[in-house]
């Protein structure tokens, strides 16, 4: 089968991905944030938060672009096993219902029997490979993309913390950025899946702050 995959390099720029590891980022840092008490909290504990938040991101990073890589590998590993059940199946029909599996449902609607053991006839035909399920240069550049969207997005939030002595007027500045963060996120979402804007951006951020109140209630 042809790895219908994205190029990595063009996968982790696409809207939804970006969208996606923002938002993971965002949810990350404000259960950081969260933890911090305008009354009780001093120079020590937002040098902690601060530190705490970029390290925590960090390294969820690595482990989200570490699954990234994994589900690349399985997925071209799955469309060679694919392949290989297509070329050796006994019969015409086990291979016409491997392929049609194999391709996205409006594609296969619009195909006639006909062009589906046209389709099947010439992959058979296709010469023995060896190939074996790797990690291309584009999927390992789309893994570090996304370890660095999950780990910026804690700067913008943090930033107020960094030029602001005191803690109430930085948690304030920095919960409104995490708010806009979290509009656009949803507002971008949007315009590339065909929803309303506005409305979107609104439910993301309602979204965002029951996510982080999760994480914050189960001691994330």
């Amino acid at each position: 089968m042809p790895d219908n995959r994205k190029s990595a390099s063009l996968r982790w720029l696409d809207p939804i991905d970006r969208v996606s590891e923002i938002l993971f980022g965002l949810i990350m840092v404000l259960t950081s944030t969260g933890t911090l008490s305008v009354i009780t909290a001093g120079h020590a504990e937002v040098k902690t938060m601060i530190l705490g938040a970029l390290g925590c991101n960090l390294a969820w990073g690595i482990i989200d672009a570490g699954l990234y890589l994994m589900g690349c590998l399985g997925e071209r590993g799955r469309s060679l096993l694919k392949l290989g059940t297509i070329r050796k199946a006994s019969d015409p029909e086990t291979g016409r219902r491997t392929l049609a599996d194999a391709l996205p449902a409006p594609l296969v609607s619009v195909l006639s029997r006909d062009e589906l053991e046209s389709m099947r006839k010439r992959l058979a035909q296709l010469p023995a490979s060896r190939q074996r399920p790797g990690i291309t240069k584009d999927e390992w550049l789309g893994a570090l993309g996304i370890c660095l969207l999950v780990f910026l997005s804690t700067i913008p939030v943090i930033i107020p913390f960094l030029f602001l002595d005191e803690l109430r007027p930085a948690l304030r500045i920095s919960n409104a950025i995490a708010i806009a963060m979290l509009f656009m996120c949803g507002y971008v979402f949007a315009k590339d899946t065909g929803l309303r804007p506005w409305p979107t951006g609104l439910v993301m951020v309602a979204v965002g702050a029951v996510m982080v109140g999760i994480a914050m209630a189960l001691g994330g």
